[in-house]
């Protein structure tokens, strides 16, 4: 008699950072575009790895050998758990993995919005809508920056009792209004068009909309009317509805739009991969032995005192050292000169190809004084001891 182990086989999205090295130890990891994600190829598997492009469902999975399914996202919406459930199929997403980086993207955009308008951000009100990991980092970076934070989250305002958070409308009036909320498309707190053409028109004409979140939270179709009439007066858009076939009038009216890549960090990918890797191995009773840690990038450190201009311009210069949010939106409007039929193609492939993001700790400042630097080290740069 012959004993043999079966190997696992694998499947995953080639676009997980690091999913081969991080999971071939626990068995045979084989990479497939999105496109390739069918039933015949994850049918052998006993691990599945996805992002939000793929759709996970009895479609996908009917007959296959399947145990675990992880998602490297922090949404979940492109996934049937219940249908997982009931196969007692595995599940594990990344939430809070690319936290940081959506909140850098936000960041960027305020403070490209302030220099733009020669405002200061300090004393403004921002409405954050949704607090988990991403709208509280939002929160916590925005009271940093001398805000005025107005938190609105249902379902925490019930769990801890109302405390900080306000209505929505309330929320509506900032100058800032920044959605963080996941999608969900029926139920008590459904956010399926949460921002529609009524809660738009109530948004002061000088407002600015920021949507990080998911397309249909906002009907797009109402924002374009509403951008049109002038409240709110700006829009700054890295989601949209029908991805990947999306309104060319909607992006010419926004004025910053990118395609979908808020969280694509670098280091925010890897976080996800690892949590993925960690649940995967407890599910299977394995020791969780891979790790990464992302040493600071190897290139010219910026020093604090010697940048010019107002402090929003000073801390707009080290941001775009990281991330500049101009790139991305110079990328996106060349869709406007795409044939209709290669749109859709021309969306997937920015984010296909998108380039290596780090995030703020990857740059050191140097030359900062003990108030800013608590300011830079709260918004996440690497400061010298």
């Amino acid at each position: 008699m012959f004993l043999y182990t079966l190997v696992m086989r694998i499947v995953a999205d080639s676009k997980i950072a690091l999913a081969r090295e991080a999971f071939s130890k626990l068995g045979e990891v084989h990479l497939c575009r999105t496109s390739e994600l069918t039933p015949p190829e994850v049918k052998d598997a006993r691990v599945l790895l996805v992002r939000s492009e793929t759709r996970v469902d009895a479609n996908l999975l009917e007959g296959s050998r399947v145990e675990f399914v992880g998602t490297a996202t922090i949404g979940t919406d492109h996934v049937d758990q219940a249908y997982l459930q009931l196969c007692g199929i595995g599940f594990a997403a990344a939430p809070g993995s690319n936290a940081r980086s959506v909140a850098e993207y936000v960041l960027a955009a305020l403070l490209e919005l302030a220099v733009e308008r020669a405002e200061s951000l300090e004393g403004r009100s921002l409405g954050v809508v949704g607090v988990g990991h991403i709208g509280s980092l939002v929160a916590s970076m925005g009271r940093l920056l001398g805000m005025q934070v107005l938190l609105n989250d249902p379902p925490r305002a019930r769990a801890e009792g109302g405390g900080e958070f306000r209505p929505l409308e309330d929320v509506l009036d900032s100058d800032f209004v920044t959605l963080h909320v996941p999608l969900e498309r029926e139920g008590r707190d459904a956010t399926l068009h949460l921002i529609d053409g009524r809660r738009l028109s109530r948004m002061p004409p000088e407002s600015t909309l920021i949507n990080t979140s998911r397309g249909p939270v906002t009907d797009n179709q109402a924002l374009l009317a509403a951008l049109e009439r002038g409240r709110p007066g700006c829009a700054v858009l890295d989601v949209w509805e029908g991805e990947p076939s999306i309104s060319l009038p909607l992006v010419r009216a926004v004025r910053l739009g990118t395609p979908h890549i808020a969280g694509y960090s670098r280091d925010g990918k890897l976080r996800g991969t690892r949590m993925i890797y960690e649940s995967c191995c407890h599910h299977f009773g394995k020791a969780a032995d891979w790790d990464l840690s992302l040493p600071p990038e190897q290139r010219e450190p910026a020093c604090w005192d010697t940048l010019d201009g107002t402090p929003p311009r000073r801390l707009l210069e080290l941001v775009r050292r990281c991330y500049d949010i101009r790139a991305d939106d110079d990328r996106l409007r060349s869709i406007l000169e795409v044939p209709p039929d290669a749109r859709a193609h021309f969306f997937r492939r920015q984010r296909r190809e998108y380039p290596v993001r780090r995030e703020f700790s990857s740059l050191l400042v140097e030359g900062a004084f003990e108030g800013d630097r608590r300011l830079l080290k709260g918004l996440g740069f690497c400061l010298p001891e």
